[in-house]
């Protein structure tokens, strides 16, 4: 392409005993008679390891070298101060990261790049699956996949297929495999890779997955090699478990339409599969807390169709009481164990779905995480799916781990449904609880994981160690666990003898693959007990995941790859880092087209002394319909401006959001919104803080009176943090906030509830919600103001304008060219809105609607300078005389 020809491609895979060894080998030349830059595009799995990395060039190579962080740092800001782009690897997908690299050759110049990453293979299903992402980009003379596998126990059975695969290509791919050995070859010739007989595009695009097992003669086996041993458990032909499974699912607004319809019918899926031994029951959380049934139900067949009538009839509306919603459920599972209502010999399980963040009754993630974890108590496994982007999944996850389960991610795409009954088909079927692999503690000096709380059918257990005495040749081990009638209870032994004899078929055995195996699973645990940790804990875990990755020349979350390149590149280096899951989302390219923009509040109850200045939030639904039930003590919010000045607008079908700060003077009165045809504009002034703070570069500000006002019902309502006042013509009405009030009259209805908020509706269907900030008195700088929430702004015409205003329409907006700014943990892009051509970096706002003490972290891209280029005109536009 361009001058530019991939001669050669090859993927090599070695597997031993479920560890992948991979290596992807690229050859290019520059056919042009000028220098050329070449890139090197690879998408691994997100559960592999980079272990090394190098391109030659003209017979010269240049490696990659695995540092820790901190001392890959000054290489990583000097080629952030020539602006050259230095993260080499991030997310691409649900299962896959993307290492990029390019470097300049010269004309006729070759160019050699070779990648090796490591990954343990994860049973599921019965089988071990393996996928190799293929996109060449072009055709290539010399392409080929290559998978040996070797397996003590025996292969059972082998399979490989590809995305992509034409019937004329099936014939392309090789497979044999033969006691302990197996092979697959892919090797499509030029011509069988053309899209057709004389095209120049490559049909090779898309997952290759190669899918085995191997024989189970015994429920486990032992392998001991110099000083290490692992040992897969995998018992098959048990008796299945019944379980109890408690469904706790978000109904709040958020989840109308795609996502909620998508999750009914997962869920109607899932009660085809529901065993009639199993018990039972939905919650379903928004601003209330609602059960389907007061306690667990068997799964007779009247109880499925009644079931099944429920799911149909569940609707989305309010807000998120996550909190509520999963102590119900607890309450509920306890209550039945109390009581007899299920069999002792169980397994009890909550999977909890949330597309959002908790924002009623206990809102905050670390209370909310030591309730859930004090109620679980250690006799039930909790899995959290993270709906979308809108997830605090870092909370979700947390708290999975802690109580024996995980977090998986669900992402909004046509397959919804279907990753939703995925994940539950993956623990459908419990085999044994409270499963222990035991071994001599004075013999084993480093040992993963051994006691498991639930052992699936399907799926394996894997337990690797460290001898004390690097000479030992034997193990023992004691296997208990619970089953469906009995106690599983036996000693199992193995010698390295044993292993070796196992192993005289060998004759691609990688390096010391047990060594590395258990270094991957304990890096891997490590870093997963990190996750939950804190304090000195948290400190002792990531030396010991980041000792070991730097031991075992591991590209993990502790560590990063130097890339050095040559002279001609003005020695460019750039870092290839491991991104973490909680950052994935965040940096994702989500802006294809228009849509509706939603600016989050920000509920402003700082303590730190830092500037304070106004927010802003918008959300809008275009012409849906109201998507929750408002209720006057707490209204759900669909625009609001709060606390300090940051905007924060998110787009809901994009997963992302665009933020941006106004800084002005105390006393200024800023036009929020302004609708010429409904007559209604909305006016705030701020005012300052008690008295200067020293520290603050920008001093406090907050909106201390709001002016709404309806032209055509002749009605301006005032609100101060001390008074209310509405006046209706000549008329003036006045109330504090120590009173509780409701007042009808045409056209309008005022609800005040004491010291918390006010609503004011219109028979328009415009509504706005006013909350009461009221800090400490004696603060030394801070003082009460005030927070404006719009709940209708879809009531309101198109030509609305105004700071808030403007953003009720969509908005539509691009970003580009994503690269590492002056703080490494914000990186820099260019934003392209309104014709624009922003310069805007990626952080994190504040809201506090949801967390009035703490707030919640939001990404979002940053726009400098007033939101100039975002918003229409410049911020002083904005400025007007007067409240009405």
């Amino acid at each position: 392409v361009n001058g530019l020809e991939i001669y050669s491609m090859k993927i090599d895979s070695k597997v031993t005993s479920r560890f992948a060894h991979n290596v992807i080998t690229s050859q290019a030349v520059n056919c042009g008679n000028v220098s050329k830059e070449v890139f090197f595009d690879v998408e691994l799995p997100k559960t592999a390891f980079i272990t090394n990395f190098s391109m030659t060039i003209d017979g010269v190579t240049y490696p990659g070298t695995i540092k820790e962080k901190e001392a890959a740092k000054k290489q990583y800001e000097k080629a952030v101060s020539r602006g050259q782009t230095a993260g080499l690897v991030k997310a691409s997908g649900r299962k896959t990261e993307k290492f990029t690299v390019s470097v300049n050759i010269k004309a006729a110049s070759k160019v050699t790049f070779e990648l090796t990453y490591e990954e343990l293979l994860k049973r599921q299903f019965g089988k071990y699956e393996m996928f190799i992402k293929v996109k060449p980009k072009q055709l290539v003379k010399d392409f080929e996949i290559e998978v040996d596998i070797f397996e003590p126990q025996g292969i059972a059975e082998l399979e490989a297929e590809g995305t992509f695969i034409t019937n004329e290509l099936q014939n392309t791919i090789k497979k044999t495999f033969s006691g302990k050995k197996g092979h697959i070859s892919f090797k499509p010739t030029i011509d069988q890779q053309r899209t057709c007989p004389n095209c120049s595009q490559s049909v090779l695009n898309g997952d290759f997955t190669v899918r085995y097992d191997v024989k189970r003669t015994t429920p486990d086996n032992l392998q001991i090699v110099n000083g290490y041993f692992v040992h897969f458990f995998a018992p098959t032909n048990l008796p299945k478990l019944s379980k109890n499974i408690i469904f706790v699912l978000d109904t709040s607004g958020s989840m109308y339409g795609r996502e909620m319809e998508q999750t009914k019918e997962a869920l109607l899926k899932i009660l085809d599969d529901i065993k009639e031994d199993d018990f039972f029951n939905f919650i379903l959380f928004d601003s209330e807390i609602s059960v389907w049934k007061e306690t667990l139900i068997k799964a007779t067949s009247e109880n499925l169709d009644e079931a099944r009538k429920f799911v149909r009839h569940i609707s989305s509306q309010g807000m998120t009481n996550l909190h509520g919603g999963l102590m119900r459920g607890i309450e509920i599972l306890n209550a039945a164990h109390e009581e007899n209502l299920v069999p002792k010999r169980s397994a009890s399980i909550i999977i909890m779905l949330t597309d959002g963040q908790p924002n009623v009754g206990v809102s905050n993630t670390q209370e909310i995480e030591k309730a859930v974890k004090k109620a679980i108590d250690g006799r039930y496994t909790l899995y959290n799916l993270g709906f979308g982007s809108g997830v605090d999944y870092g909370f979700l996850e947390r708290m999975a781990l802690e109580n024996k389960g995980l977090a998986r991610r669900i992402y909004p795409d046509s397959d919804t449904a279907l990753q939703l009954q995925g994940f539950y088909d993956e623990v459908s079927k419990p085999m044994l609880i409270d499963v222990e692999l035991n071994y001599p503690e004075n013999e084993i000096s480093e040992l993963t994981t051994n006691s498991f709380k639930h052992f699936y059918d399907g799926s394996e257990i894997v337990v690797a160690g460290r001898f004390v005495d690097s000479n030992q040749n034997h193990l023992s081990v004691d296997v208990r666990g619970e089953g469906a009638n009995n106690a599983l209870s036996y000693t199992t032994h193995q010698d390295a003898e044993q292993t070796a004899k196992a192993f005289q078929e060998q004759q691609y055995i990688f390096g010391e693959y047990i060594e590395r195996l258990w270094a991957y699973l304990t890096i891997e645990q490590l870093l997963e007990k990190r996750i939950t940790a804190t304090g000195e804990e948290k400190e002792n875990l990531t030396a010991q995941a980041l000792a070991l990755s730097l031991m075992y020349k591991f590209v993990t979350p502790l560590t990063s790859m130097v890339v050095t390149k040559p002279e001609e590149n003005d020695n460019e280096e750039g870092i290839a880092d491991k991104p973490t899951e909680v950052s994935n989302m965040y940096l994702k390219n989500l802006f294809s087209k228009p849509s509706t923009c939603v600016i989050y509040a920000k509920l402003l109850l700082i303590v730190k002394l830092i500037s304070i200045k106004p927010s802003f939030i918008t959300k809008s639904y275009g012409q849906t319909s109201p998507l929750y039930h408002t209720h006057a003590s707490q209204p759900t919010w669909y625009t609001s401006v709060d606390g300090d000045p940051h905007f924060i607008i998110s787009v809901p079908q994009k997963k992302d959001a665009i933020c941006f700060n106004i800084n002005e003077s105390p006393g200024i009165i800023l036009n929020l919104i302004n609708d010429p045809v409904t007559g209604i504009t909305v006016n705030g002034e701020l005012i300052g803080g008690k008295r200067a703070n020293s520290d603050a570069k920008i001093q406090n500000s907050y909106f201390g009176k709001l002016g709404i006002a309806n032209k055509q019902l002749d009605v301006k309502l005032t609100v101060t943090p001390e008074m209310i006042t509405i006046q209706n013509g000549d008329k003036k009405t006045g109330f504090t906030w120590l009173d509780s009030v409701t007042l009808q009259q045409a056209g309008l209805t005022l609800i005040i509830n004491r010291k918390k908020n006010l609503v004011l509706s219109m028979d328009s269907g415009a509504s706005f919600f006013v909350v009461l900030h009221q800090v400490w008195k004696k603060h030394p700088f801070h003082q009460d103001f005030l927070g404006l929430y719009t709940l209708k702004s879809d009531k309101l015409s198109e030509h609305t304008h105004g700071l808030l205003g403007q953003f009720f329409r969509p908005i539509d907006f691009t970003i580009l060219e994503i690269h590492p700014g002056s703080d490494p943990k914000k990186p820099d892009a260019t934003m392209i809105v309104k014709n624009n051509e922003l310069t805007v970096t990626r952080g994190w706002q504040k809201d506090y609607r949801r967390d009035p003490k703490h707030g919640v972290d939001i990404p979002c891209w940053f726009v400098h300078n007033n939101g100039a280029g975002l918003i229409d005109g410049v911020h002083t536009d904005y400025i007007v005389s007067s409240l009405f």
